[in-house]
């Protein structure tokens, strides 16, 4: 069996989950997505999202660092088990993000990312391409983030 074989096509696997506090929340904010919603607990109310919610790039942030802890930890795993270290890739891109509902200061989302389908590169031998789909769901059990992307792995 191969890294590669591990990956099971529809399996979900949890990815794990972060809760957005609202410090971290303005922090984000005010480097990289300065508006108002994201900003000021006040003015927030009177916006059309209602209250202080993280920017979506926040929300994508996050799931990327549990993506690569959840991804670096299954490899170190495989290795110490004694398999040979995999190549891993990098991913060729992303389509369909959405942002689903506000994600509010105080929520917890849980990511989860299923492989939708497994082929091997036709142009790079020894490579195969995961295609997945990756769900951001809140306390309450809401749908707040999703997209569908792909990601270089080893075959072999």
């Amino acid at each position: 069996m191969t890294f590669w074989d591990t990956f099971v096509v529809g399996e979900p696997i949890v990815l794990g989950s972060h809760r957005f506090v609202a410090e971290d929340i303005i922090r984000f904010a005010e480097r990289y997505d300065p508006q108002v919603f994201h900003l000021d607990p006040e003015a927030a109310k009177t916006t059309l999202l209602g209250g202080l919610c993280a920017s979506g790039w926040h929300t994508a942030a996050a799931c990327m660092r549990l993506n690569v802890d959840y991804r670096y930890g299954r490899l170190k795993e495989w290795i110490a088990a004694g398999n040979p270290a995999p190549r891993i890739g990098p991913s060729p891109g992303f389509k369909n993000m959405r942002w689903l509902k506000p994600v509010y200061a105080g929520d917890t989302v849980t990511f989860t990312q299923t492989v939708v389908a497994k082929r091997v590169s036709g142009t790079r031998p020894g490579w195969g391409i995961l295609s997945f789909t990756t769900l951001g769901v809140n306390q309450d059990g809401m749908d707040v983030f999703a997209f569908d992307g792909a990601v270089f792995q080893g075959t072999d």
